[in-house]
């Protein structure tokens, strides 16, 4: 058991340092004037400081921000109220459910950008502007990820079986589904929150197609700065890794506290 334990954790080392190679070189590349000899050369602070002092930049970071926290928050709260439908059911919508939410794997990139500007651009209704249209996408594109995460948690703990015995004690269906059933599922909420955030600090394609520089993310002001500085772009990217991960710990220190709480 020693041994397997051994091997494992030496695994995991080798596996994550593998996949950390690209960023370290990144961030060194960034620190670096330039790098086109084994090692780099010419130490300097200079695209941090540039970054830094770029208001732009920061509102960029923001609306990324601002699209992360309101396409998921929706999301989760449509999923929630539609697998409480799911639930009382009997699993017969089950199916429907897992179709429709499969459905936006096929539809991501210029495809979905494409069909959401067709068939809301020009309306007249509040729907047609970007900003409106590029939440919406957003919603759209994260739901698979939120689903598997809600759909797997709410199987995991029989969910069914929950709602019954809270109804023989006296509890309504509803109330068993907010005091019962939601708390239980939560850290699969918090798990296909953190895919969903990095998803969308990760596109590109739709904020460019349907905003564009009137409603400008982190992505679209990346490939801006491309042409600009490679070393710069490194400072944004590392940037955005650090942004990343900041929230995830901060997700996942949440989630914690609330089991802690929950065991007291």
């Amino acid at each position: 058991m020693k041994k397997n334990r051994l091997s494992g954790r030496i695994f995991l080392i080798v596996l994550g340092t593998y996949l950390l190679i690209p960023f370290i070189a990144t961030v060194i590349y960034s620190l670096f004037i330039k790098w086109n000899s084994v090692l780099p050369e010419g130490f300097t602070l200079r695209n941090y400081t540039e970054l830094f002092g770029d208001a732009e930049f920061w509102a960029s970071i923001g609306r990324t921000l601002i699209l992360c926290a309101g396409s998921v928050f929706i999301t989760i709260v449509l999923l929630l109220l539609a697998m409480y439908a799911v639930i009382r059911s009997k699993q017969i919508l089950g199916k429907v459910m897992q179709v429709v939410c499969m459905i936006p794997y096929a539809l991501q990139g210029v495809i979905l950008s494409v069909s959401v500007i067709s068939l809301y651009a020009g309306t007249g209704t509040i729907l047609s502007n970007r900003l409106f249209m590029l939440f919406g996408t957003y919603t759209v594109l994260v739901l698979p990820y939120i689903y598997q995460g809600i759909r797997n948690s709410i199987n995991a703990i029989n969910a069914e079986m929950l709602m019954e015995t809270a109804s023989v004690l006296g509890c309504g269906p509803f109330k068993a589904y907010l005091k019962v059933i939601i708390p239980n599922i939560i850290p699969g909420i918090m798990i296909s929150s953190l895919l969903a955030e990095s998803i969308v600090f990760g596109d590109f394609v739709l904020a460019n197609n349907i905003a564009g520089n009137n409603y400008q993310n982190i992505q679209v002001y990346l490939n801006q700065k491309m042409s600009v500085s490679s070393g710069l772009s490194s400072a944004i990217v590392t940037v955005i890794f650090a942004v990343v991960m900041i929230i995830s710990w901060i997700i996942l220190h949440s989630q914690k506290e609330t089991e802690k709480e929950g065991k007291r």
